[in-house]
């Protein structure tokens, strides 16, 4: 599934991690990829002793914690702390390429990725191309959008950033171990809860199909889940 978030972050927020960015001195991206990724990856990214960095992982992650529509799509177990990227000038391209399944946690141990996210962080009109292009099963999907608006789509699909040809695309990624390993489980729990969103407000909170169906993802989300 491959689902657009608006506005994870506030203007305030947003203003925020570019200024931190705007201090923040680059490294090569290619130092995070695995050898088959590292190939096709140039890009500048910021390394894990920046002094920017603990801010603005918890700048992001405290976004992500507050918005429901996140939760509901991810079911999210485990965050690995995210990542910051810049596509500009000589460095500007990630070709194709698929996430690694298992990714290594500062804290030790590895975080499984299910879910992989891209968070916005320039304006498009702040430079051209530097797309997300993930292949989906009947289309590639072109992913480019507002500052603070976040894209989440399957750690297993190919997907790659094209060519920035003017100007710099800055953004922050991450992977997700989902509760819900399975990507058509997680997808039928978010149709049943966004259903009942819906039914919820046409018919209130204590309507008996509404208290079933309630029942019915919670008893589902139970069977599926781990924890």
């Amino acid at each position: 599934m491959l689902l657009q978030i608006p506005d994870i972050l506030t203007a305030d927020e947003l203003a925020r991690a570019r200024q931190l960015l705007a201090q923040a001195n680059w490294a090569d991206g290619r130092a995070t990829a695995g050898a088959q990724a590292a190939q096709v990856k140039n890009n500048k990214q910021l390394p894990e002793d920046s002094a920017q960095l603990p801010e603005l992982r918890q700048l992001v992650l405290t976004a992500l914690n507050r918005n429901p529509l996140f939760f509901a799509a991810a079911l999210p177990l485990r965050v690995l702390p995210p990542f910051f990227n810049r596509y500009g000038d000589d460095a500007n391209f990630y070709g194709a390429h698929v996430d690694g399944a298992m990714r290594p946690h500062s804290n030790g141990g590895y975080v499984r990725a299910d879910i992989s996210a891209t968070l916005f962080l320039s304006e498009p009109d702040e430079y051209e191309g530097g797309e997300l292009l993930v292949e989906d099963t009947f289309a590639n999907q072109r992913v480019k959008l507002p500052a603070g608006h976040l894209v989440v789509y399957p750690s297993t699909s190919v997907h790659q950033v094209t060519p920035v040809t003017r100007g710099t695309r800055l953004a922050s990624f991450m992977f997700i171990q989902s509760m819900v390993r399975d990507a058509h489980q997680r997808r039928m729990l978010f149709d049943m809860d966004m259903a009942l969103l819906q039914l919820r407000q046409i018919a209130g909170e204590t309507d008996n199909a509404v208290v079933t169906l309630t029942g019915t993802y919670h008893n589902l989300l139970r069977l599926w889940a781990e924890s």
